[in-house]
């Protein structure tokens, strides 16, 4: 009886929160926040990420004056 090698199982891929970039989740940088986690391709779009975030919440503050 002849066996062939089973292809190994195509890792589970999400996109960067960012850039929408497929990554492989075990390579994705992640951050969790309260309600949810993201996922981020690499420092560059984790530092984007954080900066609207943070000019959203500016906003938010401004906005509630």
């Amino acid at each position: 009886m002849t066996t062939h090698p089973r292809p190994d199982p195509v890792a589970e891929k999400i996109p960067c929160d960012v850039c929408q970039k497929e990554i492989p989740l075990s390579e994705a940088e992640r951050f969790e926040a309260q309600d949810y986690v993201a996922h981020f391709c690499g420092l560059e779009c984790y530092s984007i990420w954080k900066q609207r975030s943070e000019t959203l919440e500016r906003q938010d503050k401004e906005s509630q004056r």
